[in-house]
């Protein structure tokens, strides 16, 4: 929206007309949407904000200071209601145990009312539902470590409740977005967690999409595990092996991906919840610390557990790093997969062992033409992933003494990538690998004719009989049996036997192979 206004913006700066930038976008936004305009006030100054909008002044100007059109994540948006959620049911809970004890006439500070604590949590329950997600006008890259989301969250929680209790839009004198919706809490606590709550939700989804894909792939594996192909080094033709082997190289390396996705859990369950602003749980009931994490444990059924250095947690966040790394380490070995599957189906490889699934036009000028999109997709994935592990890595490690103020940018990278990285697999397993072809004999044919199979024959008649047959397959044309009937090197019964998929994919050979 900031740009297109910008021409406007200049001429009333040229008329001589003193007007604030983010105060004219504003009122231009109310005055071309026809809506109602109510006042809302902070201490910097007032902002004039659409009568309907559930936002408020702190959500407009983090709009207006961060230009960029990235949607936030739904994800988060939703955790960030289940942390509020959690904390807003704690702080019921600390005011039944207060006035158990006391009398809030005996207090020195006050409760909120038991009436503006249920609407709270009615608020957080639809916010944690993904209820006003419209609402939520915070681009995805923000600056000053997500107090910005937080406010905007504040905000729309604090409207919702004020509806509830028949209410207008705006009257904070009853329900605050700051004294009543962030009670008991920080930016610094609850952002880090509830983004952790998304990241173990979406780490379960993408821990189920690849035991899926492996699944698949080893249905794959078991459908040729005798069918010969031609093994490749440094993409020259090199010894005997099978499309059952090759597949089963995808398998293992996906369950090494499922296995160090799931250690991840570990790793992201440590959270700060309670610890306030650096984690020293300043301004706080110790109550609200200790209940506070039970709470969500029970909301989200997530292993989520309190760290035991709160000033660790929240200044450090090697542990993203740690699990963004996996997820790279995911993201190589799609791409390693499907650019072998790829070129393995493609017409560069002339006869072909596998065809994959034609899933759409290739070509608006090249009638017939089918690319393969799937891996091509996939590869995209996995290089946008790489390029999200150098941001995740450098700017986690360019926290600063007590926080790390580039939390926005990280958190949205980590979905982002998990978000790709499940769509890929999903795409490879529904759109792809399940309807692989394997093309029965083609292989074989390949091998038998390639000069590659006779590093097979080297135990039975050394390397330089096995190089004369070489040979003469290269120049003949002719395929290995043909080659050996020309030049009389190898019992006839013998090559065949040792030719057999059986003989050529055991594991080195014993004395009895050679003997027999």
């Amino acid at each position: 929206m900031i740009f297109p206004l910008l021409p406007l913006f200049a001429a009333h700066q040229s008329s001589g007309i003193s007007l604030p930038f983010h105060a004219f976008e504003v009122n231009f936004l109310c005055m071309t949407n026809k809506l109602k305009e109510r006042e809302e006030k902070d201490s910097l100054g007032t902002l004039m904000v659409p009568s309907d909008a559930y936002y408020g002044i702190h959500s407009l100007r983090a709009k207006l200071n961060f230009p960029d059109q990235t949607r936030f994540h739904k994800e988060w948006y939703q955790s960030l209601g289940t942390v509020k959620l959690a904390c807003y049911i704690t702080a019921k809970s600390f005011r039944k145990a207060v006035l158990e004890k006391h009398s809030e006439k005996q207090l020195a500070f006050s409760l909120l009312p038991e009436e503006v604590l249920d609407a709270l949590v009615e608020a957080a329950t639809k916010v944690s539902d993904g209820q006003y997600f419209d609402e939520f006008i915070v681009p995805a890259i923000s600056g000053g470590a997500g107090t910005s989301i937080n406010m905007n969250i504040n905000e729309i929680i604090a409207n919702v409740a004020l509806e509830s209790l028949g209410k207008s839009k705006g009257e904070y004198s009853f329900i605050d977005p700051i004294e009543s919706a962030n009670i008991y809490q920080s930016t610094n606590d609850v952002i880090p967690t509830s983004l952790k709550v998304a990241i173990i939700k979406l780490l379960t989804e993408l821990e189920e999409e690849i035991n899926f894909l492996r699944q698949e792939i080893e249905k794959c594996e078991s459908a040729s595990r005798n069918e010969l192909r031609i093994a490749y080094t440094q993409m020259q033709e090199a010894v005997p092996s099978s499309l059952g082997m090759l597949f089963s190289t995808y398998s293992e390396a996906l369950s090494r991906d499922w296995w160090r996705v799931s250690k991840c859990f570990e790793r992201i369950k440590v959270v700060n919840l309670g610890g306030s602003a650096i984690g020293t749980g300043i301004g706080v009931p110790r109550f609200f610390i200790m209940e506070v994490l039970p709470a969500l444990q029970r909301l989200t059924n997530q292993p989520i557990t309190r760290s035991e250095n709160l000033s660790d947690a929240t200044n450090n966040l090697d542990s993203f790093v740690e699990v963004h790394a996996i997820m790279k380490s995911h993201a190589v070995n799609l791409e390693k997969m499907v650019s072998d599957l790829r070129l393995l189906a493609s017409d560069v490889a002339g006869s072909r062992t596998i065809s994959i699934p034609q899933q759409q036009v290739g070509s608006s000028i090249m009638p017939g033409k089918v690319n393969p999109v799937i891996p091509e997709y996939v590869v995209s994935v996995a290089h946008k992933v790489y390029s999200n592990d150098m941001l995740v890595s450098s700017l986690c490690a360019q926290g600063c003494l007590d926080l790390n103020a580039y939390l926005p940018v990280i958190g949205h990278a980590i979905l982002e990538s998990l978000k790709l990285l499940i769509s890929s697999n999903r795409t490879l397993h529904m759109n792809m690998i399940s309807g692989i072809r394997i093309n029965q004999g083609a292989g074989n044919e390949q091998l038998f004719r390639s000069p590659a199979i006779t590093t097979a024959l080297s135990p039975f008649v050394g390397y330089n009989k096995a190089a004369l047959i070489a040979k003469e397959m290269k120049s003949s044309g002719i395929d290995v049996f043909e080659a050996n009937r020309k030049l009389k090197i190898m019992d006839e019964t013998k090559l065949v036997n040792a030719l057999k998929p059986e003989n050529l994919l055991k594991t080195g050979f014993s004395l009895n192979d050679i003997l027999d």
